[in-house]
């Protein structure tokens, strides 16, 4: 069965009118989101901003953290810090599992001996 675009949460479906309505933010909430490199669509043939499902979840993830006072810049940081973290832990992962590969393989080469 084909997937369709509206199965692909980075398939860029949704308006900025769209969004607005949805989240019930001001459109001007987020074009500076886009301004200030926070959140950023992708854009149209035309130049339209185009939201896809992941970027509506950051929007509300966003704007939960400007009710609490912080700016645009801090919010930026945060996530770019939270994306490091995401990073850093899958690197972990990896190499933990390459570690208990090479373990196992040093048991059984003592094993055979």
């Amino acid at each position: 069965m084909t997937r369709l675009p509206i199965d692909d949460e980075h398939a860029p479906l949704y308006s900025l009118g769209q969004v607005a309505s949805m989240l019930n933010v001001q459109q001007a909430f987020l074009r500076r989101l886009d301004e200030h490199r926070v959140v950023c669509p992708q854009r149209s043939a035309g130049g339209q901003r185009r939201y896809s499902r992941r970027d509506i979840t950051l929007v509300q993830y966003v704007t939960e953290l400007a009710s609490e006072g912080m700016t645009l810049v801090a919010i930026r940081r945060i996530l770019e810090l939270e994306e490091e973290l995401r990073t850093l832990r899958a690197e972990l992962e990896e190499a933990r599992s390459r570690l208990a590969t090479l373990e196992g393989r040093g048991e059984g080469a003592a094993k055979a001996r």
